[in-house]
Protein backbone atom coordinates (compact mmCIF):
# COMPACT_ATOMS: atom_id res chain seq x y z
CA UNK A 1 0.00 0.00 0.00
CA UNK A 2 1.25 3.47 -0.90
CA UNK A 3 1.20 5.77 2.13
CA UNK A 4 -0.55 9.12 2.19
CA UNK A 5 2.85 10.82 2.57
CA UNK A 6 4.18 9.17 -0.60
CA UNK A 7 0.96 9.80 -2.54
CA UNK A 8 1.14 13.48 -1.68
CA UNK A 9 4.80 13.71 -2.75
CA UNK A 10 4.02 11.99 -6.06
CA UNK A 11 1.06 14.26 -6.73
CA UNK A 12 3.10 17.36 -5.90
CA UNK A 13 6.10 16.46 -8.05
CA UNK A 14 3.95 15.62 -11.05
CA UNK A 15 2.22 18.99 -10.91
CA UNK A 16 5.31 21.00 -9.98
CA UNK A 17 7.63 19.72 -12.72
CA UNK A 18 5.30 21.21 -15.35
CA UNK A 19 6.37 24.67 -14.15
CA UNK A 20 10.02 24.03 -15.15
CA UNK A 21 10.86 24.57 -18.80
CA UNK A 22 13.28 22.21 -20.53
CA UNK A 23 15.62 25.13 -21.26
CA UNK A 24 15.84 25.89 -17.52
CA UNK A 25 17.46 22.53 -16.86
CA UNK A 26 20.75 20.90 -17.83
CA UNK A 27 20.47 19.07 -21.14
CA UNK A 28 22.23 15.76 -20.42
CA UNK A 29 22.86 15.81 -16.68
CA UNK A 30 20.20 14.40 -14.38
CA UNK A 31 18.64 17.21 -12.34
CA UNK A 32 16.02 17.01 -9.61
CA UNK A 33 12.45 16.65 -10.81
CA UNK A 34 11.43 19.55 -8.57
CA UNK A 35 12.71 20.99 -5.30
CA UNK A 36 15.97 19.75 -3.79
CA UNK A 37 18.42 16.96 -4.73
CA UNK A 38 21.56 15.70 -3.04
CA UNK A 39 23.29 12.29 -2.91
CA UNK A 40 22.81 9.66 -5.63
CA UNK A 41 21.14 6.51 -4.29
CA UNK A 42 20.47 3.02 -5.64
CA UNK A 43 22.47 3.48 -8.85
CA UNK A 44 21.68 0.18 -10.56
CA UNK A 45 20.81 -1.64 -13.79
CA UNK A 46 17.43 -3.33 -13.63
CA UNK A 47 15.03 -4.62 -16.27
CA UNK A 48 17.03 -3.17 -19.15
CA UNK A 49 17.41 0.35 -17.77
CA UNK A 50 19.72 2.28 -15.50
CA UNK A 51 17.97 3.41 -12.33
CA UNK A 52 19.10 6.41 -10.34
CA UNK A 53 17.41 7.28 -7.08
CA UNK A 54 18.44 10.40 -5.21
CA UNK A 55 18.06 12.24 -1.92
CA UNK A 56 15.06 14.42 -2.48
CA UNK A 57 12.89 17.06 -0.87
CA UNK A 58 10.22 17.93 -3.45
CA UNK A 59 8.56 20.80 -1.56
CA UNK A 60 11.40 23.36 -1.49
CA UNK A 61 14.80 24.11 -3.03
CA UNK A 62 16.34 23.61 0.41
CA UNK A 63 17.26 20.41 2.23
CA UNK A 64 14.29 18.91 4.10
CA UNK A 65 12.93 15.54 5.27
CA UNK A 66 14.52 13.16 2.81
CA UNK A 67 12.53 11.22 0.20
CA UNK A 68 13.92 9.11 -2.64
CA UNK A 69 13.45 10.61 -6.10
CA UNK A 70 13.65 8.22 -9.06
CA UNK A 71 14.71 8.41 -12.71
CA UNK A 72 15.58 5.87 -15.41
CA UNK A 73 17.71 5.95 -18.55
CA UNK A 74 18.93 3.66 -21.31
CA UNK A 75 22.05 5.72 -22.14
CA UNK A 76 22.90 7.43 -18.79
CA UNK A 77 22.50 10.86 -20.41
CA UNK A 78 18.78 11.25 -21.09
CA UNK A 79 16.58 10.54 -18.07
CA UNK A 80 12.87 9.96 -17.56
CA UNK A 81 11.36 10.67 -14.16
CA UNK A 82 9.42 7.99 -12.33
CA UNK A 83 7.28 8.61 -9.23
CA UNK A 84 9.13 9.16 -5.97
CA UNK A 85 10.13 5.75 -4.60
CA UNK A 86 10.31 6.37 -0.83
CA UNK A 87 8.91 8.88 1.64
CA UNK A 88 9.48 9.28 5.40
CA UNK A 89 6.24 7.59 6.48
CA UNK A 90 7.15 4.97 9.11
CA UNK A 91 8.08 5.21 12.77
CA UNK A 92 11.66 4.11 12.01
CA UNK A 93 12.25 6.65 9.18
CA UNK A 94 9.83 9.46 10.06
CA UNK A 95 12.56 12.13 9.79
CA UNK A 96 14.10 10.95 6.55
CA UNK A 97 14.88 8.13 4.14
CA UNK A 98 18.61 8.71 3.74
CA UNK A 99 21.17 7.34 1.26
CA UNK A 100 21.43 3.72 0.20
CA UNK A 101 21.68 1.30 -2.69
CA UNK A 102 19.75 -1.19 -4.84
CA UNK A 103 20.20 -4.75 -6.12
CA UNK A 104 18.12 -7.28 -8.02
CA UNK A 105 16.90 -10.31 -6.06
CA UNK A 106 16.87 -13.85 -7.51
CA UNK A 107 13.07 -13.67 -7.86
CA UNK A 108 13.35 -10.63 -10.15
CA UNK A 109 12.29 -8.00 -7.64
CA UNK A 110 14.45 -4.97 -6.84
CA UNK A 111 15.57 -4.43 -3.26
CA UNK A 112 16.38 -0.97 -1.88
CA UNK A 113 18.44 -0.59 1.29
CA UNK A 114 18.46 2.84 2.91
CA UNK A 115 19.13 4.66 6.17
CA UNK A 116 16.08 5.52 8.22
CA UNK A 117 16.39 8.54 10.53
CA UNK A 118 14.49 9.34 13.71
CA UNK A 119 15.21 12.66 15.41
CA UNK A 120 15.19 12.08 19.16
CA UNK A 121 14.96 14.88 21.77
CA UNK A 122 17.71 15.03 24.38
CA UNK A 123 17.57 16.06 28.06
CA UNK A 124 19.55 19.26 27.33
CA UNK A 125 17.06 20.56 24.79
CA UNK A 126 19.05 19.35 21.79
CA UNK A 127 18.41 16.29 19.67
CA UNK A 128 20.21 13.37 18.07
CA UNK A 129 19.43 11.54 14.84
CA UNK A 130 19.19 7.80 15.42
CA UNK A 131 20.15 6.07 12.17
CA UNK A 132 19.19 2.50 11.20
CA UNK A 133 19.28 0.46 7.99
CA UNK A 134 15.99 -0.44 6.33
CA UNK A 135 14.82 -2.21 3.17
CA UNK A 136 12.02 -1.95 0.64
CA UNK A 137 11.20 -4.32 -2.23
CA UNK A 138 9.49 -3.50 -5.51
CA UNK A 139 9.09 -3.81 -9.25
CA UNK A 140 11.12 -0.83 -10.46
CA UNK A 141 8.35 1.71 -9.85
CA UNK A 142 6.56 0.91 -6.59
CA UNK A 143 8.28 -0.31 -3.43
CA UNK A 144 6.96 -1.84 -0.22
CA UNK A 145 8.87 -1.32 3.02
CA UNK A 146 9.46 -4.58 4.87
CA UNK A 147 7.78 -5.49 8.15
CA UNK A 148 11.20 -6.57 9.49
CA UNK A 149 12.54 -2.98 9.43
CA UNK A 150 14.90 -1.79 10.67
CA UNK A 151 17.13 -4.68 9.65
CA UNK A 152 20.25 -3.18 11.25
CA UNK A 153 20.29 -0.96 14.33
CA UNK A 154 22.43 -0.24 17.37
CA UNK A 155 21.99 -3.83 18.60
CA UNK A 156 23.98 -5.00 15.57
CA UNK A 157 26.93 -2.71 16.30
CA UNK A 158 29.90 -3.43 18.57
CA UNK A 159 30.28 -1.46 21.78
CA UNK A 160 31.38 2.14 21.22
CA UNK A 161 30.18 2.39 17.61
CA UNK A 162 27.94 5.39 16.92
CA UNK A 163 24.20 4.86 16.41
CA UNK A 164 23.87 8.50 15.27
CA UNK A 165 26.49 8.29 12.50
CA UNK A 166 25.60 4.92 10.97
CA UNK A 167 24.47 5.38 7.38
CA UNK A 168 24.61 5.00 3.59
CA UNK A 169 24.60 1.21 2.96
CA UNK A 170 26.08 0.10 -0.38
CA UNK A 171 25.29 -3.51 -1.34
CA UNK A 172 26.70 -5.96 -3.86
CA UNK A 173 26.37 -9.66 -4.62
CA UNK A 174 29.41 -11.91 -4.80
CA UNK A 175 30.03 -14.65 -7.38
CA UNK A 176 29.02 -17.29 -4.82
CA UNK A 177 25.62 -15.66 -4.32
CA UNK A 178 26.40 -14.07 -0.98
CA UNK A 179 25.44 -10.45 -0.32
CA UNK A 180 27.76 -7.83 1.14
CA UNK A 181 27.30 -4.29 2.32
CA UNK A 182 29.54 -1.42 3.46
CA UNK A 183 28.17 1.26 5.81
CA UNK A 184 29.70 4.50 7.11
CA UNK A 185 30.09 4.84 10.88
CA UNK A 186 32.02 6.53 13.69
CA UNK A 187 33.94 4.80 16.49
CA UNK A 188 34.33 6.22 19.99
CA UNK A 189 37.18 8.55 18.98
CA UNK A 190 34.86 10.50 16.66
CA UNK A 191 36.82 9.58 13.54
CA UNK A 192 35.34 7.71 10.57
CA UNK A 193 35.26 4.04 9.69
CA UNK A 194 33.68 1.78 7.08
CA UNK A 195 31.88 -1.32 8.38
CA UNK A 196 31.36 -4.58 6.48
CA UNK A 197 28.18 -6.66 6.76
CA UNK A 198 27.13 -9.90 5.05
CA UNK A 199 23.89 -11.73 4.29
CA UNK A 200 22.73 -14.97 2.70
CA UNK A 201 19.44 -13.57 1.42
CA UNK A 202 19.80 -9.72 1.49
CA UNK A 203 17.14 -9.54 4.23
CA UNK A 204 19.00 -10.76 7.33
CA UNK A 205 22.36 -9.10 7.81
CA UNK A 206 25.22 -9.62 10.25
CA UNK A 207 28.22 -7.51 11.20
CA UNK A 208 31.57 -8.86 9.98
CA UNK A 209 34.31 -6.34 10.75
CA UNK A 210 35.78 -2.88 10.23
CA UNK A 211 36.81 -2.74 6.56
CA UNK A 212 38.68 0.59 6.75
CA UNK A 213 39.60 2.98 9.57
CA UNK A 214 40.17 6.69 9.30
CA UNK A 215 42.01 7.07 12.64
CA UNK A 216 41.63 10.86 12.19
CA UNK A 217 43.88 10.88 9.13
CA UNK A 218 41.48 12.37 6.57
CA UNK A 219 38.56 14.36 7.95
CA UNK A 220 36.08 12.97 10.43
CA UNK A 221 32.98 10.95 9.54
CA UNK A 222 33.30 8.87 6.34
CA UNK A 223 30.00 8.95 4.42
CA UNK A 224 28.60 7.25 1.33
CA UNK A 225 31.04 4.33 0.90
CA UNK A 226 31.34 2.20 -2.23
CA UNK A 227 33.63 -0.84 -2.59
CA UNK A 228 34.44 -2.80 -5.74
CA UNK A 229 37.10 -4.63 -7.72
CA UNK A 230 38.63 -2.83 -10.70
CA UNK A 231 41.59 -3.69 -12.94
CA UNK A 232 43.06 -6.15 -10.47
CA UNK A 233 42.77 -3.81 -7.49
CA UNK A 234 40.04 -3.06 -4.94
CA UNK A 235 38.73 0.48 -4.70
CA UNK A 236 37.03 2.09 -1.71
CA UNK A 237 35.27 5.40 -2.36
CA UNK A 238 33.98 7.53 0.49
CA UNK A 239 33.14 11.16 1.26
CA UNK A 240 34.85 12.41 4.43
CA UNK A 241 33.50 15.39 6.34
CA UNK A 242 35.67 18.20 7.70
CA UNK A 243 38.89 17.39 5.84
CA UNK A 244 42.08 19.39 6.19
CA UNK A 245 44.06 20.01 2.97
CA UNK A 246 47.15 17.87 2.38
CA UNK A 247 49.20 19.56 -0.32
CA UNK A 248 46.88 19.72 -3.32
CA UNK A 249 44.63 16.94 -2.01
CA UNK A 250 41.37 17.18 -0.04
CA UNK A 251 40.67 20.91 -0.39
CA UNK A 252 36.89 20.75 -0.21
CA UNK A 253 36.35 20.31 3.53
CA UNK A 254 33.48 17.97 2.74
CA UNK A 255 34.93 16.15 -0.24
CA UNK A 256 35.79 12.82 -1.76
CA UNK A 257 38.41 10.15 -1.14
CA UNK A 258 39.56 7.17 -3.19
CA UNK A 259 41.57 4.39 -1.52
CA UNK A 260 43.15 1.76 -3.78
CA UNK A 261 44.56 -1.50 -2.46
CA UNK A 262 44.25 -5.27 -2.08
CA UNK A 263 41.38 -7.24 -0.58
CA UNK A 264 41.70 -10.70 0.94
CA UNK A 265 38.27 -12.32 0.54
CA UNK A 266 39.09 -15.06 3.06
CA UNK A 267 40.06 -12.76 5.91
CA UNK A 268 37.90 -9.84 4.65
CA UNK A 269 40.96 -7.60 4.93
CA UNK A 270 41.41 -4.46 2.82
CA UNK A 271 45.01 -3.23 2.63
CA UNK A 272 45.36 0.38 1.47
CA UNK A 273 48.16 1.19 -0.99
CA UNK A 274 47.24 4.54 -2.56
CA UNK A 275 44.96 7.45 -1.73
CA UNK A 276 43.75 10.45 -3.72
CA UNK A 277 40.89 12.89 -4.17
CA UNK A 278 38.26 11.73 -6.62
CA UNK A 279 37.49 15.20 -7.99
CA UNK A 280 39.75 18.28 -7.65
CA UNK A 281 37.13 20.88 -8.52
CA UNK A 282 34.47 22.61 -6.44
CA UNK A 283 31.27 20.62 -6.87
CA UNK A 284 31.41 16.86 -6.44
CA UNK A 285 30.28 14.68 -3.52
CA UNK A 286 28.89 11.28 -2.48
CA UNK A 287 29.66 9.34 -5.69
CA UNK A 288 28.11 5.94 -6.32
CA UNK A 289 28.98 3.35 -8.96
CA UNK A 290 27.19 0.69 -10.98
CA UNK A 291 28.57 -2.31 -12.85
CA UNK A 292 27.17 -1.96 -16.37
CA UNK A 293 26.02 -5.04 -18.32
CA UNK A 294 29.13 -4.76 -20.53
CA UNK A 295 31.48 -4.83 -17.52
CA UNK A 296 32.25 -1.14 -17.21
CA UNK A 297 32.37 0.40 -13.74
CA UNK A 298 30.45 3.69 -14.04
CA UNK A 299 30.32 6.43 -11.40
CA UNK A 300 28.05 9.43 -10.83
CA UNK A 301 28.24 11.96 -8.01
CA UNK A 302 26.19 14.84 -6.66
CA UNK A 303 27.46 17.81 -8.65
CA UNK A 304 27.44 20.17 -5.71
CA UNK A 305 29.31 20.94 -2.50
CA UNK A 306 27.71 21.30 0.94
CA UNK A 307 29.53 24.61 1.48
CA UNK A 308 28.06 26.11 -1.70
CA UNK A 309 24.67 24.40 -1.71
CA UNK A 310 22.39 27.38 -1.91
CA UNK A 311 20.12 28.20 -4.87
CA UNK A 312 21.42 31.00 -7.06
CA UNK A 313 18.00 32.66 -7.07
CA UNK A 314 15.02 32.68 -4.69
CA UNK A 315 12.84 32.13 -7.77
CA UNK A 316 14.62 28.94 -8.83
CA UNK A 317 12.27 25.96 -9.09
CA UNK A 318 14.91 23.26 -8.71
CA UNK A 319 18.30 22.78 -7.09
CA UNK A 320 20.66 19.88 -7.56
CA UNK A 321 22.10 17.86 -10.42
CA UNK A 322 24.31 14.82 -10.92
CA UNK A 323 27.71 14.70 -12.60
CA UNK A 324 28.34 13.11 -15.94
CA UNK A 325 28.51 9.35 -15.66
CA UNK A 326 32.19 8.44 -15.73
CA UNK A 327 33.91 5.22 -16.76
CA UNK A 328 36.50 4.23 -14.15
CA UNK A 329 39.84 2.46 -14.44
CA UNK A 330 42.96 2.03 -12.32
CA UNK A 331 46.35 2.79 -13.90
CA UNK A 332 49.68 3.16 -12.14
CA UNK A 333 47.99 3.23 -8.76
CA UNK A 334 45.57 6.05 -9.71
CA UNK A 335 41.86 6.22 -10.36
CA UNK A 336 41.21 7.42 -13.92
CA UNK A 337 37.84 8.81 -15.05
CA UNK A 338 36.49 9.40 -18.54
CA UNK A 339 33.05 10.51 -19.72
CA UNK A 340 30.94 7.52 -20.68
CA UNK A 341 31.40 6.59 -24.32
CA UNK A 342 27.66 7.13 -24.92
CA UNK A 343 28.45 10.86 -24.90
CA UNK A 344 30.32 10.43 -28.20
CA UNK A 345 26.99 9.70 -29.93
CA UNK A 346 25.83 13.22 -29.04
CA UNK A 347 28.79 14.89 -30.77
CA UNK A 348 27.77 16.95 -33.80
CA UNK A 349 29.17 19.84 -35.89
CA UNK A 350 32.90 19.25 -35.44
CA UNK A 351 35.11 22.35 -35.55
CA UNK A 352 38.88 21.75 -35.57
CA UNK A 353 41.85 24.14 -35.41
CA UNK A 354 45.33 22.63 -35.53
CA UNK A 355 48.71 24.14 -34.63
CA UNK A 356 47.25 27.46 -33.54
CA UNK A 357 49.95 29.87 -32.32
CA UNK A 358 48.83 31.99 -29.38
CA UNK A 359 51.31 34.60 -28.12
CA UNK A 360 50.93 37.23 -25.38
CA UNK A 361 47.24 37.92 -25.72
CA UNK A 362 43.71 36.68 -26.24
CA UNK A 363 42.12 35.12 -29.32
CA UNK A 364 38.75 33.73 -30.37
CA UNK A 365 38.55 30.89 -32.87
CA UNK A 366 35.93 30.66 -35.58
CA UNK A 367 33.11 28.26 -34.69
CA UNK A 368 34.32 27.74 -31.11
CA UNK A 369 31.53 28.80 -28.77
CA UNK A 370 28.56 27.26 -26.98
CA UNK A 371 27.17 26.11 -23.64
CA UNK A 372 26.50 22.44 -24.52
CA UNK A 373 29.80 21.35 -25.97
CA UNK A 374 32.58 18.76 -25.81
CA UNK A 375 35.96 20.42 -26.44
CA UNK A 376 39.40 18.81 -26.54
CA UNK A 377 42.54 20.91 -26.18
CA UNK A 378 46.20 20.03 -26.59
CA UNK A 379 48.50 22.73 -25.17
CA UNK A 380 52.25 22.79 -25.93
CA UNK A 381 55.06 25.34 -25.62
CA UNK A 382 55.22 27.47 -28.75
CA UNK A 383 58.96 27.98 -28.31
CA UNK A 384 61.05 24.93 -27.31
CA UNK A 385 63.63 27.19 -25.71
CA UNK A 386 61.21 29.30 -23.65
CA UNK A 387 58.21 27.80 -21.93
CA UNK A 388 55.11 30.00 -21.62
CA UNK A 389 54.15 31.46 -18.24
CA UNK A 390 50.37 30.97 -18.34
CA UNK A 391 47.61 29.58 -20.54
CA UNK A 392 43.88 30.14 -19.99
CA UNK A 393 40.61 29.19 -21.65
CA UNK A 394 37.53 31.19 -20.74
CA UNK A 395 33.98 29.97 -21.37
CA UNK A 396 30.35 30.83 -20.59
CA UNK A 397 31.66 34.25 -21.52
CA UNK A 398 30.30 37.61 -22.64
CA UNK A 399 31.25 41.20 -21.81
CA UNK A 400 30.19 40.69 -18.19
CA UNK A 401 30.66 37.04 -17.29
CA UNK A 402 33.16 34.23 -17.63
CA UNK A 403 34.44 31.06 -16.00
CA UNK A 404 38.08 30.22 -16.60
CA UNK A 405 40.55 27.39 -16.55
CA UNK A 406 44.22 28.41 -16.33
CA UNK A 407 47.53 26.54 -16.26
CA UNK A 408 50.96 27.72 -15.10
CA UNK A 409 53.54 25.20 -16.35
CA UNK A 410 56.35 26.37 -14.03
CA UNK A 411 54.17 25.44 -11.06
CA UNK A 412 52.32 22.59 -12.86
CA UNK A 413 49.11 24.02 -11.37
CA UNK A 414 45.72 23.99 -13.08
CA UNK A 415 43.04 26.30 -11.65
CA UNK A 416 39.32 26.59 -12.24
CA UNK A 417 37.79 29.98 -11.36
CA UNK A 418 34.12 31.02 -11.47
CA UNK A 419 34.23 34.28 -9.50
CA UNK A 420 33.02 36.23 -12.56
CA UNK A 421 30.28 33.73 -13.44
CA UNK A 422 27.48 35.87 -12.00
CA UNK A 423 27.61 34.75 -8.38
CA UNK A 424 26.46 37.37 -5.87
CA UNK A 425 27.65 35.42 -2.83
CA UNK A 426 31.09 34.91 -1.31
CA UNK A 427 31.06 31.22 -2.11
CA UNK A 428 34.02 29.01 -3.00
CA UNK A 429 35.03 30.18 -6.47
CA UNK A 430 38.45 28.61 -7.10
CA UNK A 431 40.13 25.23 -6.88
CA UNK A 432 43.60 24.15 -7.97
CA UNK A 433 45.20 20.82 -8.71
CA UNK A 434 48.79 19.76 -9.29
CA UNK A 435 49.40 18.29 -12.73
CA UNK A 436 51.84 15.40 -12.77
CA UNK A 437 54.84 16.70 -14.72
CA UNK A 438 53.33 17.50 -18.11
CA UNK A 439 55.23 20.60 -19.22
CA UNK A 440 55.61 19.28 -22.77
CA UNK A 441 51.84 18.80 -23.36
CA UNK A 442 48.66 19.39 -21.41
CA UNK A 443 45.51 17.63 -22.62
CA UNK A 444 42.13 18.94 -21.50
CA UNK A 445 38.64 17.71 -22.34
CA UNK A 446 36.03 20.25 -21.27
CA UNK A 447 32.35 19.25 -21.15
CA UNK A 448 29.86 22.11 -20.76
CA UNK A 449 26.14 21.63 -20.11
CA UNK A 450 24.29 24.90 -19.47
CA UNK A 451 25.14 25.19 -15.76
CA UNK A 452 28.30 23.14 -15.31
CA UNK A 453 31.82 22.40 -16.49
CA UNK A 454 33.64 19.08 -16.08
CA UNK A 455 37.31 19.10 -17.02
CA UNK A 456 39.09 15.80 -17.69
CA UNK A 457 42.87 16.28 -17.48
CA UNK A 458 45.40 14.16 -19.37
CA UNK A 459 43.00 11.40 -20.42
CA UNK A 460 41.21 11.31 -17.08
CA UNK A 461 44.14 11.27 -14.68
CA UNK A 462 42.38 14.07 -12.77
CA UNK A 463 38.97 15.73 -13.00
CA UNK A 464 37.77 19.19 -11.95
CA UNK A 465 34.04 19.89 -11.68
CA UNK A 466 32.22 23.17 -11.10
CA UNK A 467 28.66 24.41 -11.41
CA UNK A 468 27.75 27.97 -12.36
CA UNK A 469 24.52 29.78 -13.12
CA UNK A 470 25.61 32.28 -15.74
CA UNK A 471 22.97 33.53 -18.15
CA UNK A 472 22.82 30.82 -20.87
CA UNK A 473 23.15 33.53 -23.54
CA UNK A 474 26.81 33.95 -22.47
CA UNK A 475 28.29 31.34 -24.79
CA UNK A 476 31.63 32.84 -25.81
CA UNK A 477 34.97 31.01 -25.57
CA UNK A 478 38.39 32.64 -25.70
CA UNK A 479 42.02 31.59 -25.26
CA UNK A 480 44.81 33.51 -23.54
CA UNK A 481 48.58 33.09 -23.32
CA UNK A 482 51.31 34.84 -21.41
CA UNK A 483 54.22 33.70 -23.56
CA UNK A 484 53.96 31.54 -26.67
CA UNK A 485 51.62 28.57 -26.86
CA UNK A 486 50.91 26.09 -29.65
CA UNK A 487 47.53 24.40 -29.38
CA UNK A 488 45.07 22.09 -31.10
CA UNK A 489 41.34 22.58 -30.53
CA UNK A 490 38.52 20.20 -31.48
CA UNK A 491 35.03 21.26 -30.47
CA UNK A 492 31.68 19.48 -30.85
CA UNK A 493 28.17 20.59 -30.10
CA UNK A 494 26.37 18.08 -27.88
CA UNK A 495 22.94 17.48 -29.38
Amino acid sequence: MTSQTLREARKYEEASEKMIQKEERPDFHLSVRTGWMNDPNGFSYYKGRYHMFYQYYPYDTKWGPMHWGHAVSTDLLHWDYLPAALAPDEAYDRDGCFSGSAIELPDGRQLLMYTGVVRTPQWNGGHCDIQTQCIAVGDGVDYEKCDCNPILDSRDLPEGFSREDFRDPKMWKDEDGRYWCVVGNRPADGSGQILLFSSEDAFRWKYEKILAENRNRIGKMWECPDFFELDGKWVLLTSPQDMLPQGFEFHNGNGTLCLIGEYDRKTLTFSEQKQQSIDYGIDFYAPQTVLAPDGRRIMMGWMQNWDTSMPHSPYQKWFGQMSLPRELSVKNGRLYQKPVRELDDMRKNEVAHSDVILENGTIHLEGVRGRRIDMELSIRPGDPDSIYRKFAVRFAQNEEYQTSLSFRPYESVLKIDRKFSGSRRALIHQRRCKINGREEELKLRIILDRFSAEVFVNDGEQVMTATFYTDPAADGISFFADGKVRMDVVKYDLV
